[in-house]
Order: C-alpha cells, then structure tokens, then sequence
C-alpha cells in the first residue's frame, strides 16, 4: 500500500514538474514596443545569450532556453546575426527564432555604375563595417586568387543585397562577386569580336555605363568606342578622367584633361587598366555587342541623349548646336 501511494505521489509530482515546465516553455511575456537587440557572434555560447535574453526581461527561464535547445543541436550550430524581439516571445518562440536564423538583414542597393568607394560607402553606412577595410580588399592578393578576379572595381555587381547584421568585410564583397558570376555566366560568347578578354569587356561596359543611361544608347556608344579601338584612336572618354582623379563634385574642367595619370584617355590608347565602376547587365552586353556603325564621336545633347557623329566636322558641328540651345 505503501509502495503504491509513493509511486503515485512521484508520478503527481513528475506531471506537475512537466506541465510547470511546459508552461515556462510555452508561456509569452510581452515586452510591449520595445526591442531587444541580441548579437550572436561567431562562437558565442547559447547560454551567455540565455543569460542576455533573461536578463533583458524577454523569457522566463535560462534553463528551458538551455536544455531544449541541447536536445534539438541548437546549442552548437547558432547562426551568427542580430536578432530583434518585441512584443510577445517565450522560450519556444526564441528558439524557432534561432533555430531558423531569423536574423535581421539590411537593405543595402549597389545602384549600377557605383565605383569602388561609393560602394564601400553605402555598404558601410548601412553596416557596422570599416570603409578602408573593404576598399583595402582591392590590394588582397589572397582574397582576389580565391574569387578568381583581378580586382573589386567591376565585379561588385548592382543589385538589392540583404545582409546579414555582423557581416564581415571580405562577406559582403563574397556576395557581390558571386551575384556577378551568376548574372552573367551564361552571356559569355565562346570568342570575344576584336580579340578582347572578358575583362576588356567589363572595363568598356563600365564606360558606356558612365556615358549614357538610355538604355536603347548603349550599343551605340559601344559602337563608337569599338571603332575607335579598331583605329587605335584614343578614347576620348571623360569619365576615364574623372576616375583618375578619384572622381569631381563639379563640371570637368580642359585642364582635366590634361592631368596624366592612367585612366587619362584622351592621354592614352586603348582601355584603362581597370573598370571604372560597377556595370549593369545590360551595359556588359552592350560592350558584348554593339551596334553596327560607322559613328567615332558622340556627345550629350539637350534632351539626356546624345548627337553621334562620323567625322570630326560632324562632331564639331554638334557640339556647336549644344551650344547654341544652352545660351
């Protein structure tokens, strides 16, 4: 008799554990409108940030974050991100957070045709990350072998990112260089016209991105610059200059062009030694495949195009007409 009522009280007293526990588990505590900003960084045991959830008045319970989490493996494979909790969250709820790396990602859009630092700066105002450093990837030798590139101008392709809160440097840059690779993988021709490399390609597509953002102009002024390469003419292209010098917050002055340094193409022949931005899509297939036509000059117009001419007579003539409609 004994014996039975000890075994029942130990099975009452195990049901009432269990459902205490599955109350703490299961039970919310809400935390109204504020936020709670948890980071988890690379290695950071789940039961320090227990501690910071408990501490931070979102759960109830260290232990029910703790144990659970042992028996699902979360404890060894936390995602590394910031999570934010508001409202109503309880240990079940916190886990499935962890559990599917629900983490917060930022918006960061790379516009077409932004160069280098003005990459790095919108990807470093949105981020907690260090301007210098992602530029200084441009010199990473290692960095650059593994992605197979000769460097980032050009290859940090425009698009809408979501990243990661805690992203690395060397990260962000991945994610661009790898979005480059997937958009154009498949427009790649077996040989390139005029025996140009794919980097050629890049480096042109940066300038006609520059030049014009019409999009039914960019075989055109493709076109132009092939035909000047052809001629071994020098290119002419302002945007080259600005590049050069880092670029200008104002109008490109004659005695620009005079400045030598290497992107100076109305200095040098041929290509610059690097792109000058990051290219679209449709600029790189511009480059790919230009327009058939005899025109060596272009310049903007009054309406955000541009005049395309064949001789310099022609060119000077439409420079002249862009005048005389400015004054």
């Amino acid at each position: 008799m004994r014996f039975k009522t000890l075994v029942s009280l130990i099975i009452v007293a195990l049901l009432v554990t269990v459902v205490y526990l599955v109350r703490i588990y299961t039970e919310g505590v809400d935390i109204g409108d504020r936020v709670v900003t948890i980071i988890i960084k690379k290695g950071d045991a789940l039961s320090h940030i227990a501690q910071q959830l408990v501490d931070e008045g979102v759960v109830y319970s260290r232990t029910m974050l703790v144990y659970p989490a042992r028996l699902m493996s979360l404890d060894r494979k936390l995602t590394p991100g910031r999570y934010d909790f508001t409202g109503e969250n309880s240990c079940r709820s916190v886990l499935k957070k962890l559990e599917s790396a629900d983490f917060v990602r930022i918006k960061v859009t790379i516009p077409e045709g932004a160069s280098l630092w003005e990459v790095a700066a919108l990807v470093t105002e949105k981020l907690p990350l260090d301007s210098a450093a992602f530029v200084g990837l441009d010199d990473d030798t290692i960095f650059l072998s593994r992605h197979d590139i000769p460097g980032l101008e050009g290859f940090l392709f425009p698009e809408t990112y979501f990243f990661a809160w805690g992203i690395s440097e060397d990260e962000a840059a991945h994610e661009m260089i790898e979005m480059y690779s997937r958009m154009t993988e498949s427009i790649w021709p077996d040989s390139i016209a005029g025996g140009m490399s794919r980097y050629d390609i890049v480096k042109l597509a940066s300038i006609i991105e520059a030049e014009t953002g019409l999009v039914d102009e960019r075989d055109l002024v493709s076109s132009v610059y092939h035909n000047r390469l052809r001629k071994n003419m020098k290119l002419d292209a302002d945007p080259t200059v600005i590049y050069g010098l880092r670029g200008l917050k104002r109008p490109l002055y004659t005695k620009d062009l005079r400045k030598d340094t290497p992107y100076n193409t109305y200095l040098h022949r041929g290509l610059p030694p690097t792109p000058i931005n990051s290219p679209g899509l449709a600029s790189i297939k511009a480059a790919l495949y230009p327009a058939e036509s005899e025109y060596l000059f272009f310049v903007a117009n009054e309406s955000g195009g541009h005049y395309f001419s064949r001789t310099n007579a022609e060119h000077n003539r439409a420079k002249q007409r862009v005048k005389d409609s400015l004054r």
